[in-house]
C-alpha cells in the first residue's frame, strides 16, 4: 500500500503545480499536511474497527470541505478565510483540498482500495486493472467492471494492516509491525520526484526573492 511518504510526495507535486505565485514554505506545508491527513485514520481503527481507509479516505471528505470553502468564499457575506488570509488563503485552501484528494486518497483508491462513500455507503472499492490495445480483441480494460461475482468488502469484514493496528482484534504479543516507506520502484520514484520538485521550487523562490 502507498506509504504516508508517497501521499505527501504526490501532495507536494499537486501543490507545486497549483499554488503558482503563492508557493512558499508555509503554503506548501499546509498542502503537505492536507495530503497526509487521510492516513490518520490508521490510528482510529483500534477504537473503530474497519475505519482505516474509510473514516478519512471517503470521497465525501473533500466534497464537504470544498462545499465549506465555496460557501465561505462565494456565498457568505463576509468570508472568514479571505478576511484573515486574503486571496492567498483562498488559493491555499483549494489547493490543500486538491492535495487531500489527489495525494491523500487517490493513491490508495488506485492501489488497493478505499471505502469511497463512507459512511453513506459502506463498501471498499479499488480502481485497479489494465488498459491495452490488442490486435485481435481491440481495446481491452479491466479497471471498471459492471458485474462482479461477489459484494465488495465492508468495515465489518475487512481490515487493512498498519503499523498501528496490524491484525484484526487484539494483536499477538510478538506481532510484526511494518510501517511502509516505499513498497515498489514506482513509489520510490514518486517520493524522490515529489521531494525534488518541492525542494527545487523552494530553492528557486528563495533565489528569486534574494534577487529582487
Amino acid at each position: 500500500m502507498p506509504s504516508t511518504l508517497v501521499h505527501v510526495a504526490v501532495g507536494g507535486l499537486v501543490g507545486a503545480a497549483l499554488l503558482g505565485r503563492w508557493f512558499d514554505s508555509r503554503s506548501i506545508a499546509v498542502v503537505l499536511v492536507a495530503a497526509a491527513v487521510p492516513d490518520l485514520d490508521s490510528f482510529t481503527s483500534t477504537l473503530l474497527p474497519g475505519s482505516h481507509r474509510a473514516l478519512l479516505h471517503t470521497l465525501l471528505l473533500p466534497l464537504v470541505l470544498g462545499a465549506v470553502v465555496l460557501y465561505d468564499t462565494r456565498i457568505r457575506e463576509k468570508s472568514q478565510i479571505r478576511g484573515r488570509w486574503g486571496f492567498r488563503g483562498v488559493v491555499v485552501a483549494w489547493v490543500a483540498i486538491a492535495a487531500l484528494l489527489g495525494g491523500g486518497i487517490f493513491p490508495d483508491l488506485f492501489t488497493n482500495g478505499v471505502n469511497a462513500f463512507y459512511p453513506v455507503h459502506d463498501a471498499f472499492y479499488s480502481v485497479t486493472g489494465k488498459a491495452e490495445l490488442s490486435s485481435t480483441r481491440g481495446f481491452v480494460q479491466t479497471f471498471f467492471e459492471l458485474q462482479t461475482d461477489s459484494a465488495p468488502p465492508t468495515t465489518e469484514n475487512f481490515h487493512y494492516s498498519t503499523a498501528v493496528d496490524p491484525t484484526p482484534g487484539a494483536d499477538p504479543e510478538n506481532v510484526e509491525r511494518i510501517a511502509p516507506l516505499a513498497s515498489s520502484g514506482l513509489e520510490l520514484m514518486l517520493v524522490l520526484l515529489g521531494g525534488g520538485v518541492v525542494g527545487g521550487r523552494l530553492l528557486s523562490e528563495r533565489w528569486r526573492r534574494s534577487a529582487e
